[in-house]
């Protein structure tokens, strides 16, 4: 993955709620593992409107979404974040998330921000002019106006995020430990570990 560092960039003043994984990638475009391409697919409902708010000449690649509560809920798929960040998206803040959609969005180094209903509702109104910044580290949103809206993250996630590390990448930093456990019980414990069949 990519290290999350600070992201700055317009974005894109969506504010729909209740929006589910069916919206953000139908299942019609679900048909491939591959995570290239899914972008064309996704909000494709709301996309048939050629004045959509995606394919607006200022929001198109636009690292920031600004979402409605209980944004990707419905079911698991984890083509919805695959799709988000083939749009360009890295960030996307709401007032809340499902759990099963934040658990993939953040295996795939998407940042979800959460923010009082009034403080997305005052981004919603920024962005139509003003970009804004996400700053991981500091864990701060920010706007050209002066906002400055605070916000918490889980601690291993952020620290992984900032890494841009996955659970694989994580595991094998973690190698020489295993080798190192695997020989000792080899040693002390053949029975176990089948070092005494293979002797």
């Amino acid at each position: 993955m990519t290290p999350f560092t600070t992201v700055t960039g317009v974005a894109v003043p969506f504010g729909q709620a209740n929006v589910d994984t069916d919206v953000i990638i139908p299942a019609r475009f679900l048909k491939t593992i591959q995570r290239a391409g899914l972008g064309r697919g996704a909000f494709a409902t709301i996309r048939e409107d050629p004045a959509n708010i995606f394919d607006t000449p200022r929001n198109i690649g636009a690292p920031i979404l600004i979402a409605g509560d209980n944004f990707g809920c419905g079911s698991s798929r984890e083509h919805a974040p695959w799709a988000l960040a083939d749009m360009g998206f890295r960030v996307v803040i709401a007032p809340s998330f499902a759990d099963i959609f934040a658990g993939n969005a953040y295996k795939n180094g998407m940042l979800l921000v959460v923010l009082p209903q009034a403080q997305v509702d005052r981004l919603l109104v920024a962005a139509a002019d003003a970009e804004v910044t996400v700053d991981l580290d500091h864990q701060v949103v920010t706007t050209e106006y002066q906002d400055r809206f605070e916000f918490a993250v889980d601690p291993f996630r952020k620290d992984a995020l900032l890494k841009g590390q996955d659970e694989i990448g994580l595991t094998l930093t973690m190698a020489p430990a295993v080798a190192a456990f695997e020989a000792r019980l080899a040693a002390e414990r053949p029975w176990v570990s089948g070092a005494a069949r293979r002797a």
